[in-house]
């Protein structure tokens, strides 16, 4: 998951300079996502943020735009999470909490993806 530390509650609250670091972070994240199984790393990833247009109000200050990965690799790049119905509907499962993946993350490089080692 990415978070807005600054609280933005929408894509259009970012400024040129959080759009860009936006964009550092999303690459790191995903260059991780690859080296963690020396992969081309699937994944599904959605943005949740405040309701814009016709939709806003002034009470939207509990709302935080944050993005949500699926990875779908677990414990392997050859093991497959494939998600039963109350996993599409309801509650995903997982084989680990999300604080062991995210340590596992944590002490990836993410700045030289693994077929630059090659």
């Amino acid at each position: 998951m990415i978070v807005s530390r600054n609280g933005a509650r929408r894509m259009s609250d970012l400024t040129q300079q959080q759009i860009n670091n936006l964009a550092i972070v999303i690459k790191e994240l995903t260059i991780k996502y690859d080296n963690l199984f020396k992969c081309s790393f699937p994944y599904s990833m959605g943005w949740h943020g405040a309701p814009t247009g016709g939709a806003t109000n002034d009470d939207d200050a509990h709302w935080t735009l944050h993005a949500i990965y699926y990875p779908p690799l677990l414990r392997s790049a050859t093991v497959r999470k494939f998600m039963v119905g109350f996993e599409l509907l309801c509650q995903q499962q997982r084989d680990l909490t999300a604080e062991q993946a995210a340590d596992k993350l944590r002490q990836l490089c993410g700045k030289k993806h693994y077929s630059e080692h090659i």
